[in-house]
């Protein structure tokens, strides 16, 4: 008995002393650094009075946007060696020290396994795929629907932005991307912790890393936790990013930071959310906190929200709400218009006031 305890203790001890490992298995399921629970099939039964009394504005009363992306805007480098263009949810073009990477691209009508039914989009996409600039990577961090649009993927394997570009993901991910057309040879699945180094155009590096979220995967309610999800670190020659996901609350948040730090500009979700799957998705308050966890890095930009209606709570709730927040904790936010290629300036915030627009 007393070896059995002294084993405990030495596993507590170990697990307590670094959150970033790589990722581990059990009866082939990856597992998240952390217990975590999801919703068991009764969840339904608990979700489905609360969409039935809903009575938020889960949707736009007037189609947001116009939004149109100036792709002539490419030709020039950013200003200041970081330029985000924003297309709504956690999709986004990020121009860092002279590399382009593309991430999470969704240009489906719905995030849904089908296109006549499931979420659908709140704009259209502000760019056409065949109009965006060479890529030097693609990043898709997780196989979620609303992270990895199929039809979106299986365009851009075959454009001439995408010919040269290294496809970075998750573990078990590969193997979806090399279906749908991407060629094996430019796939780099990543585990946590890991690091693959993408050489752009005229010779600039970035470094990208994963690291432990909680969270899950799967594409159908029969594969969950078959491939790997995780959130990122990008680290070029003069910026480091880095990218949230999705993820739920949990104490690794301090030692990413002081480890792959200092970022800035730091991207964590703030939809989607609900009391009932708290595990897996921050929400405004926990995405705040977790800010607060890092050191307050940089500034935040909230992602994850604004395009596709995922949850219970009002499409604005989101973003009004991390205002709220944000602004009575001394917090500077970057948020810009969707579809807008913007120059990111350190320490200098932004706030974007688009969806104050809709009725």
């Amino acid at each position: 008995m007393r070896a059995r305890v002294s084993e405990i203790q030495a596993a507590a001890q170990d697990v307590s002393a670094t959150w970033l490992k790589p990722a581990r298995r059990h009866l082939g399921k990856f597992q998240n650094p952390v217990p975590t629970e999801l919703g068991t099939p009764s969840l339904i039964f608990k979700a489905m009075p609360l969409y039935i009394k809903n009575h938020e504005q889960r949707t736009p009363v007037v189609q947001p946007g116009p939004f149109r992306t100036d792709k002539d805007i490419y030709q020039r480098a950013p200003a200041h060696g970081l330029r985000v263009t924003w297309f709504g949810h956690s999709g986004m073009l990020l121009e860092i020290d002279g590399l382009r990477v593309l991430i999470d691209p969704v240009w489906e009508e719905r995030a849904s396994p089908r296109q006549w039914f499931g979420p659908k989009r709140f704009f259209p996409p502000t760019l056409a795929l065949e109009d965006l600039p060479a890529l030097d990577a693609v990043l898709v961090s997780h196989d979620h629907y609303d992270h990895m649009g199929e039809m979106t993927i299986r365009r851009l394997a075959r454009l001439p932005c995408a010919a040269r570009a290294q496809w970075i993901t998750a573990l078990e991910v590969g193997s979806l991307l090399k279906a749908w057309g991407v060629r094996p040879e430019c796939v780099i699945e990543l585990d946590w912790t890991d690091t693959a180094a993408v050489t752009g155009r005229e010779g600039a590096e970035l470094q990208l890393t994963s690291v432990p979220a909680r969270h899950f995967s799967g594409r159908s309610l029969f594969h969950r936790f078959e491939t790997l999800w995780g959130a990122y670190v990008l680290r070029g020659s003069q910026h480091t990013v880095y990218f949230g996901a999705d993820t739920g609350w949990w104490d690794g948040f301090r030692e990413i930071a002081s480890t792959y730090g200092p970022f800035d500009l730091t991207m964590l979700e703030i939809g989607a959310y609900n009391e009932l799957w708290k595990n897996i998705h921050l929400g405004p308050d926990n995405a705040l906190r977790a800010f607060e966890a890092m050191g307050r890095p940089g500034l935040l930009m909230p992602i994850h929200w604004g395009l596709f209606d995922l949850a219970l709570h009002g499409w604005k709730q989101p973003i009004e709400r991390l205002v709220e927040i944000a602004g009575r904790s001394g917090v500077s936010l970057w948020s810009p218009e969707p579809g807008r290629p913007t120059d990111f300036v350190r320490d200098q915030a932004l706030l974007e006031l688009w969806w104050q627009k809709d009725a």
